[in-house]
């Protein structure tokens, strides 16, 4: 079967299909062989791997490009509608807009010379694990460039995310009089999180002070995540998540001990989906590519960096190859409930991959 070049009709309509299927964390069977089919029906060779990820893949070259996006979504149902060139649903934004523009612009590619594309929609890149991406780097040699599948803009390149790092607290004891001077598992709780935000406070305040970047991408951001208490009238429990956003510089191990040695006490303090903070260098062949692909659409691209975590915190420290994260759409509408992207962003998105694809062939592809 030769390569089928999907018009903007059909690369719409894959979307709509994409979205309307829900897909939490999890459970991303049905979207992903929805995507295996839409890539074998345009002539791609496709398949659902061992983890779940859909993958699809074209020419047989030397040199490689990965598209990486996801086909997972936070909970929440969003009703899927449109509603003028705006498309509405979970996953619309963050990120099957991304993923479907990846499989469109491969297809509209073809086979290129010298180069193979291979397309993944990872599976749970919302939850801790990142299973999808990790079986990626396991089970598949490092590529010679990566694009990530996140909303940037069409006529942004992202180069970098924060790390992260979750700390799930437990306390119980014996139940006390609640006039005497024990103090209450609630109370020592709050007192861990003081401790977590102080020594944050004092992080940032030192980086700001030994002339570091005053920006969002340089800080420790700690969020209390969940709260929760209970008794039975003999002991009393609580229960707290808290979330940290983690820069890069910063001694992680040494933040760890801290979390479960020195503030803990007699808690159980459970560290958990420590990814570490990435950035990209943005001189190498992927991102003249895309910038130039950009230009050729009429804008004029500018690098930016997130403040959360993505597939790029488990393929850029891995593979270290020339690494990027791309895609339509406003971040600001992600995990919202009323998530959205322009489609008139997602075509022109689909376009300047095509082009980047192209030129990568051309640079790449040349290579021995």
């Amino acid at each position: 079967m030769g390569i089928h070049s999907p018009s903007d009709a059909e690369a719409i309509a894959l979307l709509e299909r994409l979205v309307a299927i829900e897909s939490p964390s999890g459970q991303e069977a049905a979207v992903a062989q929805a995507a295996v089919e839409a890539m074998a029906g345009w002539g791609m060779d496709a398949h659902v791997d061992a983890a779940g990820n859909a993958v699809g893949s074209l020419g047989v070259g030397e040199r490689t490009v990965l598209l990486l996006g996801h086909i997972d979504t936070v909970p929440g149902h969003v009703p899927v509608r449109r509603v003028g060139d705006v498309l509405y649903g979970r996953g619309a934004v963050d990120a099957k807009g991304p993923f479907a523009a990846f499989l469109c612009a491969a297809a509209r590619t073809g086979a290129l010379p010298g180069l193979r594309v291979l397309v993944v929609g990872a599976v749970e890149e919302e939850a801790a694990t990142s299973a999808g991406a990790y079986h990626v780097v396991k089970h598949h040699p490092p590529a010679d460039a990566v694009i990530i599948g996140e909303p940037s803009r069409w006529d942004r390149v992202t180069l970098g995310y924060k790390g992260r790092l979750l700390v799930d607290y437990y306390l119980s004891r014996a139940m006390s009089h609640t006039a005497g001077q024990a103090v209450a598992v609630c109370e020592t709780a709050v007192g861990y999180w003081l401790a977590v935000q102080e020594w944050a406070g004092a992080y940032n305040d030192a980086q700001t002070s030994a002339g570091a970047p005053a920006s969002a991408f340089s800080t420790l951001d700690p969020s209390l995540r969940s709260m929760r208490s209970d008794g039975d009238g003999l002991s009393e429990c609580v229960e707290m998540r808290i979330g940290l956003r983690l820069p890069l510089g910063l001694d992680i191990d040494a933040l760890e001990a801290k979390l479960t040695g020195e503030w803990a006490g007699e808690a159980q303090v459970t560290l958990h989906g420590r990814e570490e903070p990435f950035r990209a260098d943005k001189r190498n062949v992927l991102t003249s590519a895309l910038l130039a692909a950009v230009r050729g659409e009429g804008g004029r691209a500018r690098f930016v960096t997130k403040t959360g975590t993505s597939d790029m915190n488990v393929i850029g420290p891995r593979w270290g190859c020339p690494i990027v994260a791309y895609g339509p759409g406003d971040s600001a509408y992600d995990h919202t409930p009323d998530e959205q992207i322009e489609l008139g962003e997602y075509l022109r998105s689909i376009r300047v991959l095509t082009d980047a694809l192209q030129r990568l062939s051309q640079t790449l592809g040349r290579r021995r």
